[in-house]
């Protein structure tokens, strides 16, 4: 099949750029190269729009929170990623969490089945020299392409460290110990599974992550810096004694049913598939070797005995100096055949990557029927988060980032307990406008 477009990677945001495209008529050939006899070091299958990491796309109150308002703008144009996680959905109190496995398998089969979409399994080492391309790589592209994009933009590119969390066999979890509940009762109220420690366990914990081996780095990985979203245990550990029970392992408004009191801390785990059989230690991604981790985490009441699906890993995250090397329609400076979406552009986490992917799929359809484009407000999610990555970021200290309140335009006259809904009430109004004004709707 002759293509319209071509979109190099097909995880979360070339999935979307793909889907938007093919759904207003266009023909896409979309290259992955997992399934053609390549991989990468934090996949684990071939499928598209695996998920790597957690298995959370955070919070979906579009009422008060920046992520659930993305949520919410995504959905209104039909995202693929926010359709297939409905269908793979599984309880996690106010926020949306999916089974990672039937989530990839919806996103892959929504693809393959639309008569405009052709997968290819194949690596692509060069940036093509003419066509319409996206590249979706991710953070973790290939190093030949990775050389490629750095000879055609004329900058190094930038890098940080991305850890990825322990998953646990639910059967090997202690009930007698641990308990089921959200935060404060939120959602259904018994979405975590916690695990609470008296105040010597967690400081034995804590000297534990000090103390235990860790994966060596490599003389080149010296000064690269680590993505404060998605920190290490151990490095979190390193920065004080009670770090950790100010964040991961925080047991605010969780009452254990032994005491009636709330723990000293506690380690939180959510669940990662739809059976309810995987268990996600909730931020508790780490560098520590498999050895030292299974040894420390059955230190953990209730985990003595735990069995694991998967340890923790670390690997390189690469992402582009955007604001230099991009313009405001996400197109390379100086071959603006090329456009770049997701992780890549120095977007952080999985809804603002499929974000991106979809406005590159749309700026892409509206370029090819001449109709111009024209973006979404700043005061939307969507618009906040593209103009951050294309021009609103200083390039100097230019560092992967989660949509928040804090890159729209701000409501100075209204107080602060209101100031939340303000945002998102303003933003689905603009939105709602913008989205009435976009003349490259579906086919």
């Amino acid at each position: 099949m002759t293509h319209h477009v071509h979109i190099i990677g097909g995880g979360l945001a070339g999935s979307e750029a793909a889907w938007q495209l093919a759904r207003r008529g266009y023909r896409v050939r979309l290259s992955e190269m997992r399934g053609g006899g390549d991989s990468t070091p934090a996949h684990q299958t071939d499928g598209l729009a695996e998920l790597v990491c957690s298995n959370s796309f955070r919070s979906d109150d579009d009422e008060r929170n920046a992520v659930g308002l993305l949520h919410h703008e995504m959905r209104r144009l039909d995202s693929l990623v926010m359709r297939a996680g409905e269908v793979a959905r599984v309880p996690a109190g106010s926020a949306m969490a999916v089974d990672r496995d039937v989530f990839s398998a919806e996103v892959e089969t929504a693809l393959a089945e639309h008569p405009n979409v052709t997968i290819v399994r194949e690596r692509i080492d060069e940036l093509p020299a003419r066509g319409s391309t996206i590249v979706a790589t991710g953070p973790l592209t290939a190093q030949a392409l990775a050389e490629s994009i750095v000879r055609a933009t004329g900058q190094d590119r930038l890098a940080f460290f991305d850890a990825i969390a322990p998953i646990i066999h639910r059967d090997s979890i202690d009930m007698d110990v641990c308990w089921f509940q959200s935060r404060w009762n939120k959602g259904d109220g018994k979405d975590y599974i916690n695990c609470p420690m008296d105040k010597d366990q967690y400081l034995a914990f804590h000297q534990g992550l000090l103390d235990g081996e860790k994966i060596a780095f490599k003389e080149w990985e010296a000064d690269t810096p680590y993505f404060e979203g998605c920190m290490p245990i151990e490095v979190m550990a390193a920065r004080g004694v009670d770090t950790l029970r100010y964040g991961p392992m925080k047991p605010v408004g969780l009452d254990d049913p032994r005491t009636g009191r709330w723990p000293y801390a506690v380690v939180q785990l959510r669940q990662d598939n739809k059976l309810g059989t995987l268990w996600n230690m909730v931020g508790f991604q780490t560098k520590l070797k498999h050895g030292a981790q299974v040894e420390l985490f059955r230190t953990i009441p209730g985990l003595e005995n735990a069995e694991f699906a998967r340890l923790g890993g670390l690997h390189r995250n690469t992402f582009l100096n955007s604001p230099l090397v991009l313009d405001r329609q996400l197109r390379l400076r100086g071959g603006e055949h090329v456009r770049f979406a997701g992780q890549i552009t120095g977007c952080e986490g999985y809804v603002e990557s499929s974000a991106v992917g979809i406005m590159a799929g749309l700026m892409t359809a509206a370029e090819i029927a001449g109709t111009g484009w024209t973006p979404p407000p700043r005061s939307t999610a969507m618009g906040a988060l593209l103009a951050h990555i294309t021009g609103d970021a200083e390039a100097e200290t230019f560092q992967p980032m989660n949509v928040n309140f804090g890159l729209f335009p701000p409501l100075h006259d209204v107080k602060k307990k209101a100031r939340k809904e303000a945002y998102t009430n303003r933003a689905k109004a603009d939105f709602g406008a913008w989205l009435e004004s976009v003349v490259c709707v579906p086919a």
